[in-house]
């Protein structure tokens, strides 16, 4: 019996193991033209294996990279495409440079929100700033209410302010942030039992059977 496990392991699964023998079928080829015509030929095939995929951008680019792959980059034939080496192929991707979450000192408020409070050190100072400052700083007590519902003090939020922009950076006199219930969002479960509550619901319309005025067996006890 002919089992997997004795063949040779298949380069690119997804094509098969028929692919795989014609290619490797066509390195035996001595004719030039033959293997060109060949794996012109293979490369038919492959693409019809794959027909959700011809959209896709240098779709056939990629069909004769995966030819070349899969014949160990021996197959001698005219591509239309550059033949890919060997070492691109097993070269590490560069390294993406990710920041030290340290750097963040407030995580509830995140980094971006923090990079918009050093931003407003250097932003000329007018009725812009002013409304830049109020907009982070309610930006900042939605944050922290995601974090803590129960209360915070806009006090809090100017210190916090303060501390990120090392004090070069003055809160605009007289200040107020916007209240805790203009700030959270409730759950859509949440506003209709409020609308149940105020009798807009069909939870909260008095029913005239359930009325025990309009039923004259109501209050009645059954007798035996």
């Amino acid at each position: 019996m002919d089992y997997n496990t004795s063949r040779k392991s298949l380069v690119l699964p997804e094509y098969g193991r028929n692919i795989q023998k014609m290619v490797l079928h066509i390195k035996t080829v001595e004719d030039r033209d033959e293997r060109n015509r060949l794996a012109k030929a293979i490369i038919q095939v492959m693409g019809n294996m794959n027909p959700h995929l011809r959209d896709v951008a240098d779709f056939k680019h990629k069909l004769w990279d995966h030819l070349a792959i899969i014949s160990d980059f021996e197959l001698d034939v005219d591509s239309p495409y550059p033949t890919p080496l060997p070492e691109e192929l097993n070269t590490a991707p560069d390294k993406l440079p990710y920041k030290n979450s340290r750097e963040v000192r407030f995580k509830h408020y995140g980094r971006v929100l923090e990079n918009m409070v050093k931003t407003s050190i250097d932003f000329p100072e007018g009725e812009e700033k002013k409304f830049l400052i109020e907009v982070i700083c309610n930006q900042m007590k939605k944050s922290f209410l995601n974090w803590n519902r129960e209360s915070v003090a806009d006090d809090l939020i100017f210190s916090d302010f303060k501390f990120l922009t090392k004090d070069q950076v003055n809160i605009p006199e007289g200040l107020k942030l916007k209240e805790i219930k203009d700030l959270i969002n409730k759950p859509p479960q949440d506003r209709s039992r409020d609308k149940d509550r105020r009798g807009g619901g069909s939870k909260g319309r008095s029913n005239p059977r359930h009325n025990p005025r309009n039923n004259p067996r109501a209050g009645k006890t059954k007798r035996y």
